[in-house]
């Protein structure tokens, strides 16, 4: 299948899970990430807030923020796609970006590369780490040095998904950055980079 066409059958396949379900999954990833200790020696660490029925990493995030972590939510800037990432810090104003999804104020949010952990939303993925997001580039510009620049390691990748939501095989870019591990409410895969 083409990206577009898996893109409408994992949609479909996301909506149908029950927000019940919806909320037990983050539950549960929230437990596996604690097991594996992805909070341990992160400092700064990217998240989102789910839109539609997008995998809820809000435990993930409440956990992080208990933990006195530096938490950022991705900023759209400009219009060369590359996300900034605001941090959190109790008095940021939220706007609706132009997709609807809340964004905080920051002064000087950071950039990617200034993450230690970032926590990416999905459609799907394989087992070779490769992801498929919504097509808005936004993750693929943000991250383009990566596939520049072979020796930086920041930040860890880590998609975020239901495990229905994984494929054989994605069909991937030359600029798509594969991630390190995917979190699921089943497992948390590695993967090599």
């Amino acid at each position: 299948m083409n990206k577009s066409t898996l893109r409408r059958h994992l949609k479909a396949l996301r909506q149908s899970i029950t927000p019940d379900a919806r909320h037990k999954a983050g539950q549960r990833a929230l437990r596996l990430a604690l097991r594996h200790g992805l909070f341990l020696r992160a400092r700064r660490i990217g998240f989102y807030l789910p839109h539609g029925a997008e995998f809820d990493v809000r435990p993930l995030l409440n956990q992080a923020l208990w933990m006195n972590r530096q938490c950022c939510l991705p900023v759209i800037s400009g219009h060369d796609r590359v996300l900034r990432f605001a941090r959190l810090n109790g008095k940021n104003r939220m706007t609706a970006n132009r997709y609807g999804i809340p964004e905080p104020s920051d002064a000087h949010p950071l950039r990617a590369q200034q993450l230690d952990i970032l926590f990416m939303p999905l459609l799907g993925f394989d087992n070779q780490g490769h992801r498929l997001g919504m097509g808005g580039g936004y993750y693929d510009a943000t991250l383009a040095y990566l596939t520049r620049r072979r020796v930086w390691k920041k930040p860890l990748l880590i998609g975020v998904g239901y495990e229905c939501q994984r494929v054989d095989a994605l069909p991937h870019d030359p600029w798509d950055a594969p991630l390190d591990a995917v979190l699921t409410e089943r497992g948390f895969h590695r993967f090599k980079r």
